[in-house]
């Protein structure tokens, strides 16, 4: 249903869903774009659950001047099962009301949007930006948070490689990602592992794992590094199948929420204040329930109906070449996923 447009003198902000680093570059964006408009801003706390309380806290230029390097959100994050029903809904909406809000900037992943999405039904504008570690919003090629969560786990499992070659051991390495295999893939190739194991691909324990391991202890090699999605399985069964298999033992990590937190990389924070800018610019121009995304390195709006309806594809090309570098040959695998 298309809001009538009006013009926009006051907008909320919110983080919703698992934190990103980089979010608090992206509200910073959003309030100094905003200030730049002459459009007051409203920092609405823990997501969706705050708007429903009223929890907020106003927002100036001073308020967000010490956040661009910060991990986490200053604004909290939480989810929200009040929020998916609509009692929950007309109560947020009520919230905007008294608050004078005429638009939701709401800056997380898919369940975010989708309730953005409700909210917008109900006659409140909203425009999403695009923030989750696991990149899996398939409206944009991009989302904040993915390189600084990539750039922890090579560090982590970098540290780890050190301790676990001088023992000359296996080590079987958990990344997050959700049912998306982005991280782990991309993970996968910047360590050099043995082999990664993604969600989008079955898995074939004796090729993927026990040959993969053989070849490369034939090949000279002492120590064997296993990427493994959550969504692919758990690294714990998977290092129990490896020492039924080939009678080593395994170490088994699992970096966990360590990758959400830590100051945003270079890329994030850059990447978070252009989406930002470019959702309140979209808002004031009167261009709204929409989420500004990426494509090709260009910010873009979609829809929100669109957008969530939108696939992106884990990129066998990288799986090739991950393959390639452990076996030095062309990969039998072509297709995109």
């Amino acid at each position: 249903m298309e809001t009538e447009k009006k013009k926009i003198k006051r907008i909320g902000v919110l983080t919703s869903g698992g934190d990103a680093p980089g979010m608090n570059a992206a509200v910073r964006a959003v309030v100094r774009t905003a200030v730049a408009h002459g459009i007051e801003c409203v920092g609405i706390r823990r997501g969706w659950q705050g708007l429903i309380n009223s929890d907020f806290i106003p927002l100036k230029k001073d308020s967000v001047s010490h956040i661009l390097p910060a991990g986490g959100t200053m604004l909290y994050t939480a989810r929200s099962e009040e929020f998916m029903q609509p009692g929950g809904r007309q109560k947020a909406v009520a919230t905007c009301k008294m608050l004078g809000l005429d638009g939701i900037v709401t800056i997380g992943g898919d369940g975010t949007f989708r309730g953005a999405l409700e909210l917008s039904r109900l006659g409140v504008p909203t425009v999403g930006i695009p923030a989750t570690i696991d990149n899996d919003v398939g409206c944009s090629h991009y989302t904040i948070g993915f390189d600084t969560a990539c750039n922890t786990a090579v560090e982590c499992i970098d540290r780890l490689r050190d301790t676990m070659q001088s023992h000359e051991r296996c080590s079987v390495v958990e990344v997050m990602g959700r049912n998306a295999g982005f991280l782990a893939l991309y993970v996968g190739i910047a360590v050099g592992a043995s082999t990664v194991l993604v969600p989008e691909r079955k898995v074939d324990f004796q090729k993927d794992v026990i040959e993969r391991i053989q070849y490369s202890r034939l090949a000279g090699n002492t120590h064997f590094m296993i990427v493994v999605a959550e969504g692919a399985g758990s690294a714990v069964d998977i290092g129990k199948q490896i020492h039924d298999a080939l009678g080593i033992e395994p170490r088994v990590t699992v970096l966990g929420h360590i990758q959400r937190g830590g100051s945003p990389t270079a890329r994030d924070r850059e990447m978070a204040t252009r989406m930002g800018y470019s959702a309140v610019k979209a808002m004031a121009e009167g261009r709204y329930n929409s989420i500004v995304a990426t494509k090709e390195g260009s910010i873009i709006e979609i829809p929100i109906e669109e957008a969530l309806q939108m696939k992106k594809h884990l990129q066998m090309d990288r799986y090739n070449i991950m393959q390639t570098m452990q076996l030095g040959g062309i990969s039998d695998y072509t297709d995109d996923f």
